[in-house]
């Protein structure tokens, strides 16, 4: 894809969607934390159904580390992999009071050593917590990349490396959150709805329906 074919899809999605931001809710970068951890292999729906109630019980690490993960399953049980995300976010928790004061950490070294903590949700932490303009790449950024032709690659670090080359950078700090919502409404996985998608025209997807 030509570079100024990517400056236009860009605009054309920040046009369309004024403010791109996460769906999931929270109030402070540990809130976040907590909830991207929740949010793997789950909706954010889901995972917005029990966090309130959770971060009113318990909203520092101190109090959740200091309740444990049976205490914190009992909240979650909801959401899949419960069980190993509440060990996840207790030790995770430890580790933010043992060795960060309890605060999230700002490097992607530190976040990736709190258990739960993967290279994507890193990203998203460092983004959306921190305004960093890196770019996480959940199953829908991977998608749209490929289908579009935006950033092509068979694996997820694959496409988040081309797409950090290829993306300008006036819209890396709200690419993530452009292309998943983008895909989560408009791109799905079955059924893109290409009549209705701003970016139709831009797109090299080779099966689109007629515009």
């Amino acid at each position: 894809m030509k570079p100024s074919t990517i400056n236009t899809l860009f605009k054309k999605l920040s046009d369309s969607i004024p403010k791109p931001q996460t769906e999931l809710l929270h109030r402070n970068p540990f809130e976040l934390l907590v909830s991207v951890i929740l949010s793997a292999q789950a909706t954010d729906v889901s995972v917005n159904k029990v966090t309130p109630e959770l971060f009113a019980k318990f909203p520092t690490p101190e109090k959740m580390h200091a309740v444990g993960a049976e205490k914190i399953f009992s909240y979650i049980r909801s959401i899949g992999l419960a069980p190993t995300k509440s060990k996840n976010i207790a030790s995770a928790c430890g580790q933010l009071v043992r060795y960060h004061q309890g605060k999230v950490p700002k490097s992607r070294e530190e976040l990736e050593q709190l258990p739960g903590v993967g290279r994507k949700t890193a990203n998203v932490i460092l983004n959306t917590a921190f305004g960093e303009p890196v770019i996480a790449v959940d199953t829908h950024v991977f998608r749209i990349s490929n289908r579009t032709g935006l950033a092509n690659g068979d694996t997820v670090l694959e496409v988040e490396n081309k797409l950090m080359t290829v993306v300008p950078s006036k819209w890396k700090k709200d690419a993530h959150h452009l292309l998943i919502l983008q895909g989560r409404y408009v791109c799905k996985s079955r059924n893109p709805d290409c009549v209705n998608c701003v970016i139709a025209r831009e797109c090299e997807y080779p099966d689109k329906s007629a515009l």
